[in-house]
């Protein structure tokens, strides 16, 4: 479990080196008003103290991915930590900082509004719409997936039917009530469960005397499947994930002064990375290696291996706990996946958000929409929500190195993760069987060409056409 300690370690010391880094790049100012006193309107403009809007933000963020798409990844061995670590760091973290505090200077605005600014009206629209189909996307996911553990956890009268429907109740009161009346007043229990279920898997592993792979070049995948670009797709939510930026402009709305930043967007993003060192390393060392845990998967999918694990290392009460905090995850994302969706529809239409009967009009087409789809097949969901999550973090992440070229800052902590998720999402959409299918002595070199050609074009184009352009929405030099 060495290996495991190490990565944890690094990830941590990350966050007081690297995190500080961006952070000072940013340059966060104290005295400026935030959205949160600046718009204060009772139901998304909430002053909150930070240790709830980094729970929140955690427990927005932290969904089936840090777990079930770790536990995918692990099947690639310990070169998953590899990837969770400096992904986080380099990638997730950043991503999910830059995101939040640029939100932040925009009035909380969300991200397709965001994007629009920095890559232009063409790309908000697309960016719109791409984000709209991905939250009620995550929304659809993070109702079965919890469903299911419940039903599992529960009396057979309480089946899975009954759990999608409890959970989709709770998913629209959440969506439509004040932030600080539901969500801010639960999430702190929830969070607690979540941290009982992190230290107790560590704790079982320890205690059981269970030991990790050794680290190897090698692709140890039971399958064979390639390491680039799918174990990149696969741990999404612990590395890098796009879906983090639709959730930052909700917490940009409620932080009180802009130095709680670090601590709140990149802070959370490092907890989440932890996640997925939990369990990526519980599904190598419980199984004792990928092809156990390979056979796992495909005899009771990643919702029976959770089950399995937590049971077994911590007893009938321990495991308990600790399956409620993976049902936690998903469930305290989804509902602010929907929530994030209302806000994004809200900021397109300029939208009055206080009165509840225009929330309601606004979120109802969205339920309708997310309860279809809970009716498809999940693996089917998760993999278009896993390319589209990673797409997502691509067009992101362009947008902040825009934003710090208009701030004349080191734009290569947002160009450079920039780059490499994009030949990531290029080369999985070649090759995937949901994309072109075409062979990987093609797709390699052209999603690697296609890759530094976007950054060709940022170098060349974007680049000195952004030098003298306003730095924010709230801007009022020339365009």
């Amino acid at each position: 479990m060495s290996l495991f300690f190490i990565s944890a370690a690094l990830l941590i010391a990350g966050y007081f080196t690297y995190g500080v880094f961006v952070d000072r790049l940013f340059k966060p100012d104290a005295n400026r008003l935030t959205p949160a006193y600046a718009h204060t309107d009772g139901v998304d403009f909430v002053p909150m103290k930070w240790p709830n809007i980094f729970l929140i933000q955690l427990l927005n963020i932290a969904g089936l991915g840090p777990i079930f798409g770790a536990l995918a990844g692990a099947l690639w061995g310990p070169a998953a930590f590899i990837w969770i670590v400096f992904g986080c760091l380099l990638g997730g973290a950043t991503h999910d900082y830059l995101s939040g505090m640029i939100s932040l200077r925009n009035k909380g605005a969300s991200s397709a509004e965001i994007t629009g600014f920095y890559l232009g009206p063409t790309m908000k629209n697309l960016t719109r719409l791409f984000t709209l189909m991905l939250m009620v996307l995550v929304g659809a996911v993070f109702v079965t997936g919890p469903a299911k553990l419940l039903a599992d956890l529960t009396p057979a009268y309480l089946d899975f039917n009954f759990w999608m429907i409890a959970i989709f109740i709770y998913y629209v009161l959440a969506t439509l009530l004040p932030i600080d009346q539901l969500i801010g007043r639960i999430y702190p229990v929830f969070g607690l469960v979540l941290v009982i279920m992190a230290v107790g898997i560590v704790w079982g592993l320890v205690a059981g005397g269970y030991t990790l792979p050794a680290l190897t070049l090698e692709n140890i995948h039971p399958k064979g499947l390639p390491v680039w670009p799918l174990m990149f797709i696969s741990i999404a939510c612990g590395a890098i994930s796009g879906f983090h930026a639709t959730q930052s402009p909700m917490m940009a709305r409620c932080i009180k002064n802009e130095r709680q930043g670090r601590r709140i967007f990149y802070g959370s993003m490092v907890a989440e990375g932890l996640i997925a060192l939990i369990w990526a390393a519980a599904g190598m060392a419980f199984y004792h290696g990928t092809p156990g845990l390979a056979d796992a998967m495909k005899a009771s999918g990643p919702g029976g291996v959770v089950h399995t694990i937590s049971i077994s290392l911590l007893g009938k009460v321990g495991g308990a706990l600790a399956i409620l905090g993976v049902i936690a995850c998903p469930i305290t994302t989804g509902d602010t996946a929907f929530r994030g969706a209302r806000l994004m529809v809200a900021d397109i239409f300029k939208a009055d958000q206080k009165p509840l009967l225009k929330r309601l009009y606004l979120a109802a087409p969205l339920f309708i929409v997310g309860g279809i789809l809970t009716q498809m097949n999940f693996d089917i969901i998760w993999r278009y929500f896993a390319w589209a999550n990673q797409t997502l973090a691509v067009i992101t992440l362009w947008a902040c190195a825009v934003y710090l070229v208009r701030c004349k800052k080191l734009h290569w902590v947002a160009s450079l993760p920039a780059t490499f998720m994009t030949a990531v999402s290029i080369t999985y959409l070649l090759q995937a069987p949901e994309g072109f299918r075409i062979p990987v002595s093609i797709a390699y070199p052209l999603g690697a060409a296609m890759s530094v050609a976007v950054l060709g074009v940022f170098l060349a184009i974007i680049f000195p056409k952004n030098h003298g352009l306003p730095v924010d929405i709230t801007d009022t030099r020339k365009a």
